[in-house]
């Protein structure tokens, strides 16, 4: 009975540990992956960039205009691109979730930028066995106790926007 409460604990043990190094590979997989992102766009490396991003990816930038389709945001782009100088980020921090089933990914980061340290976050799925960026937001981090100072900078420009999106509704 001890030999088989022993396998039975040993197999438990490995096959846990199995599970345990698949999920790390598909981190390091993703780490990867977002690492070469912020790459490609340092290096105005256009096919690369784009090439991590589904095909019908969102992505949110800093302006609360900005909520672009892949072919939109592929078009603000382009010209930044072919000057040979898009932007540059480096990851600071990075903490990635894996879905049960292992298909989908979400992660946030903090970022250095030429904005200083930008948030950023995404959803990644699995497709053909490759990582794709379905989804991405960037935020510029404000200091709590400097709020009210940025708050002043912005509200003439977004109350306008504030009033243009209610009156969409």
């Amino acid at each position: 009975m001890k030999k088989v409460t022993l396998i039975i604990a040993a197999l438990f043990f490995l096959s846990f540990t199995a599970l345990k190094n698949g999920e790390e590979i598909q981190k390091e997989k993703i780490n990867t992956l977002l690492d070469n992102w912020h790459k490609a766009a340092s290096e105005a490396n256009y096919e690369n960039y784009f090439d991590a991003l589904t095909d019908d990816s969102i992505c949110i930038g800093t302006d609360a205009t900005e909520n672009w389709t892949k072919p939109a945001f592929q078009a603000f782009a382009k010209p930044y691109f072919d000057k040979g100088k898009a932007w540059n980020f480096t990851a600071l921090e990075r903490h990635i979730y894996l879905s049960n089933d292992k298909k989908m990914a979400w992660f946030d980061e903090l970022l250095d930028t030429q904005m200083k340290i930008c948030r950023g976050s995404g959803v990644l799925i699995q497709i053909n066995g490759q990582w794709k960026i379905k989804h991405y937001v960037l935020s510029m981090t404000i200091p709590n106790d400097k709020t009210d100072d940025v708050i002043k900078i912005k509200a003439s420009i977004e109350d306008a926007l504030i009033r243009s999106l209610k009156e969409k509704k």
